[in-house]
């Protein structure tokens, strides 16, 4: 088995249809399996991924395991040299799953590689990122990203607003699309399941280059990325979930003084944002920028218990 393809499901089945169905279609040459974790949807049907695709094995959970838990749990059956973590919400349209083996294939070291990730029309999406850090912390939460969108020094998503044509390293790729050999996974224990939903992938691109890996950008190779159609619908678990993943990240990863300076941060940047989407709100008389709004103002009291050392194992 070439690749093992891991597709963890909550409530998107129509999106997960549409991506296994393109991944068929598209991914030519190569031998590959599809593995399904879904984590107790209301809407998943086993049958129909049973009985129509040969190259499906299916997981179903009996609760929300979390985007960790079930990545691991499909890293378990895999049988695949690679595996590809790819979300429900994506779709191929070309054979880039075969492109980026071959690519794996003429390189003689441990490396993650991510695509460049497009919108519904094409345009481009976020598919990287810098480290999490205390500068990147201040440039995101005071909006120093938005302003000097292609300044290296202010914008830790800077190499999304460049040109970039060859495969290139980076620090971290987005969950969406993360290819990587099955011994490079397995030496890193897989996913920390202490992370529920999101940064999970953030912590295994640091671990990984702590490991002396490297995270590479593959630019020419793309897919589709709808994004957020799990949780956009149950918006209030999004932001909730968003805040305490990046609290953990930072428990981990950081202590002392730094820790505190970027849990204040971060605090404040939720509070700047609450204000700006509540007056946006009442100015355009728009309930959605109003319960935005809300939801920052309602993080500041999320904080998760510190179940992590603080310094990094």
């Amino acid at each position: 088995m070439d690749i093992s393809i891991i597709i963890v499901n909550y409530n998107s089945t129509e999106y997960l249809k549409k991506c296994v169905e393109s991944i068929i279609k598209f991914t030519k040459d190569v031998l590959f399996e599809i593995i399904i974790v879904d984590n107790a949807s209301s809407d998943f049907d086993e049958n129909y991924f049973k009985e129509k695709y040969s190259v499906v094995k299916i997981i179903c959970n009996s609760k929300n395991f979390g985007f960790a838990k079930a990545n691991n749990q499909g890293i378990e059956i895999a049988k695949g040299k690679y595996l590809l973590f790819l979300n429900n919400d994506t779709l191929l349209f070309e054979n880039t799953i075969k492109n980026i083996f071959d690519y794996a294939e003429k390189l003689n070291e441990e490396v993650f590689i991510g695509c460049q990730l497009l919108n519904s029309d094409l345009t481009k999406q976020e598919s990287v990122v810098e480290f999490p850090d205390l500068w990147n912390g201040i440039t995101e939460n005071f909006f120093f990203y938005k302003i000097f969108k292609k300044s290296r020094l202010f914008n830790k998503y800077y190499q999304n607003e460049i040109n970039l044509n060859e495969p290139t390293e980076v620090d971290v790729i987005k969950g969406a699309f993360m290819f990587c050999s099955a011994m490079s996974i397995k030496k890193l224990n897989g996913f920390d399941e202490r992370f529920f939903f999101y940064s999970e992938e953030t912590d295994l691109c640091y671990r990984f280059k702590k490991t002396g890996g490297k995270i590479i950008f593959f630019p020419k190779e793309k897919i589709i990325h709808y994004g957020g159609v799990s949780t956009d619908k149950i918006l209030w678990f999004k932001f909730k979930n968003q805040t305490i993943g990046k609290i953990q990240y930072y428990q981990k990863h950081f202590y002392g003084i730094k820790f505190l300076l970027l849990i204040l941060i971060h605090f404040t940047g939720l509070t700047l944002r609450g204000i700006l989407f509540s007056i946006s709100g009442i100015l355009l008389l728009k309930k959605s920028l109003l319960l935005k709004g809300y939801y920052f103002f309602k993080q500041l009291f999320v904080y998760p218990k510190n179940i992590f050392k603080q310094i990094e194992e």
